[in-house]
């Protein structure tokens, strides 16, 4: 059976690739090795963070945005040093990528029902000079709803075409070769695999019970990174970044595995960029898990004191949200594989947010009287749940008490407890004054400068070891994966570029397969927000290329030509 255009891969980057592709009027089969129960991928479990530049909630807080300061910070981010090569197309979707940040992005999202939390998130905050890493200013828009929202309108514009016989969804079929014929993509081939109940998130079944063989005129890739591969990171681990880790924990379903990027190679496709990725270094182990090693990362406001496993402090800038790999790169260089936060009660109920959709019910639920519970004294319940019934989390009265029982979670004895005595004693004499030599304190009442910030996200900066305060709490992190930043070579059309940098006929990619564009448009580091972003462009642009290169219904019949229909290696916008 022959269609338009075969999508492999119902994440986010495809089901908006396929909803523009039907928009046009293309047949498309969607296939995806889970069950339908997991229909929007990776982006459903999202907290749904957005980068938005000059949008109007920012605009309402009094942020100062713009699109040459945003790009400012994204060339000090990336530090794009591959730009003959590796570099050359993610750059450029870097620069697309800003642009429809700044321009339609919001727009387009808000007239398909998406709606953003008041408050913008200040995520990787950088700390160092203007032109480094990190946002300049607070970019992060919380989708109302978080990643099931994000989900939802293309979810249903798929689920109406499925019903309206414009879009033939396969679950359960795991595609294992591309058919090339001619120097071109023309089908996909692979194993149906058997039923599954498992819900979505849990690992299903790789028992095959069939084959298949589909062929269509235009094939996109969008099956995701590496983060469950733990093996495969590994594999890739960068020798900046010190030796890869022995233990992490995985932030994505199993189903991320990176198995299309090696079948995409074997026809023809190029990776670059492969020792780019995106680990997080506040992991901590999930209490109640979904997928196997599942770990969820705390999203931590600035106040957080950073130990590492010997229980010295991190140095500038390495402070809680500031500089995620920079951070990474400090805690290889220990030796060790996982690092601690201590901080308050009063810290934890205001600088503490869990990522994913499901640690946060009140946001996700829509629920307005939910949200303003997060102002009454208290952590979160998502975070009091780990508090109560997580491993990495040490709650006590006293300093003696916490040390002891970070010793009796390691099983190492490697907190001394004068040691962290003498380094709290020593920050909290920085309170005394509203300025201080400790950057951390700097930064955190530089923080308070932002509404946002003062009124939901930062505590009042106070003393660690003061009773009243209390009680103490240590959190042990793990290593935690997430995401591929390299991936398959497109250009700015998504067509996956051969080892010449030819576009390989019929072929495309689109999302973190492509490392959300061009192979990297993130470089070596991201902003944050750009996840979902760059899986929403990317699916649009391929879905709109894709449907300029299928013929038309008259152009098969050879009565007349569609004008959008090019031949492989042809530039088309």
């Amino acid at each position: 059976m022959k269609y338009d255009a075969i999508v492999i891969g119902a994440g986010l980057a495809g089901l908006v690739a396929t909803v523009e592709l039907v928009e046009k009027g293309k047949r498309v089969l969607l296939v995806d090795q889970e069950p339908a129960s997991s229909l929007g991928g990776q982006a459903w479990w999202s907290f749904g963070g957005l980068f938005l530049i000059d949008s109007p909630e920012q605009r309402r807080l009094g942020i100062n945005d713009s699109k040459e300061l945003a790009w400012q910070d994204w060339l000090g981010s990336a530090g794009f040093d591959r730009e003959q090569d590796e570099d050359s197309w993610g750059r450029k979707w870097a620069e697309a990528y800003i642009e429809f940040a700044a321009s339609e992005k919001r727009d387009w999202l808000h007239s398909l029902g998406v709606r953003f939390f008041p408050v913008v998130g200040w995520a990787e905050r950088g700390g160092y000079l203007a032109d480094g890493h990190g946002n300049s200013v607070p970019r992060f828009h919380i989708t109302w709803g978080t990643g099931p929202e994000i989900v939802k309108p293309f979810a249903d514009k798929v689920r109406k075409a499925i019903e309206e016989g414009d879009v033939d969804y396969r679950p359960r079929h795991r595609v294992d070769e591309l058919i090339v014929k001619n120097d071109a993509v023309v089908g996909v081939k692979g194993a149906v695999l058997e039923d599954s109940d498992a819900q979505r998130g849990e690992s299903s079944s790789r028992v095959s019970i069939g084959e298949f063989s589909f062929e269509g005129d235009a094939i996109a890739v969008t099956s995701g990174g590496i983060g469950a591969n733990i093996e495969l990171v590994k594999k890739n681990w960068p020798a900046r970044l010190g030796k890869a880790p022995e233990r992490m924990i995985s932030g994505v379903p199993a189903h991320v595995d990176g198995r299309m990027l090696a079948i995409t190679k074997q026809a023809g496709g190029r990776i670059v960029n492969e020792d780019r990725m995106w680990h997080y270094t506040e992991g901590i182990k999930n209490w109640n898990p979904i997928w196997p090693l599942h770990g969820i990362r705390i999203l931590p406001g600035p106040s957080s004191i950073w130990l590492d496993a010997e229980g010295n402090r991190f140095p500038a800038p390495n402070f809680p949200g500031f500089d995620t790999l920079g951070t990474l790169q400090a805690i290889q260089e220990t030796g060790y594989d996982y690092s601690w936060f201590i901080l308050t009660e009063k810290m934890i109920e205001k600088e503490f947010a869990l990522s994913g959709s499901e640690q946060n019910p009140d946001l996700t639920g829509k629920s307005i009287r939910k949200v303003l519970s997060r102002v009454l004294p208290g952590p979160p319940a998502p975070v009091k749940a780990f508090m109560d019934h997580g491993e990495d989390f040490i709650v006590a009265d006293t300093l003696e008490e916490l040390v002891d029982g970070m010793n009796d979670l390691t099983g190492s004895g490697l907190i001394n407890l004068e040691k962290i005595k003498r380094q709290l004693i020593a920050r909290d004499r920085e309170m005394d004054n509203t300025f201080s030599k400790d950057l951390q304190i700097t930064a955190m009442r530089g923080a308070r400068n932002y509404k946002g910030d003062r009124f939901i996200r930062v505590a009042k900066p106070h003393k660690i070891l003061d009773p009243k305060n209390g009680p103490l709490i240590a959190v042990r992190l793990n290593l935690l994966t997430r995401k591929t930043l390299g991936g398959l070579q497109t250009d700015l059309d998504g067509r996956v570029l051969n080892d010449v940098g030819i576009p390989i006929s019929g072929l495309y990619a689109a999302g973190e397969v492509a490392g959300f564009g061009g192979g990297g448009m993130h470089g070596y580091r991201a902003l944050e927000g750009t996840f979902l972003g760059g899986c929403l462009f990317g699916g649009r642009v391929i879905g709109r290329s894709m449907a300029m290169f299928v013929p038309s219904e008259v152009d098969r019949t050879g009565v007349e030509q569609d004008k959008g229909y090019v031949s492989a290696g042809t530039p088309h916008g």
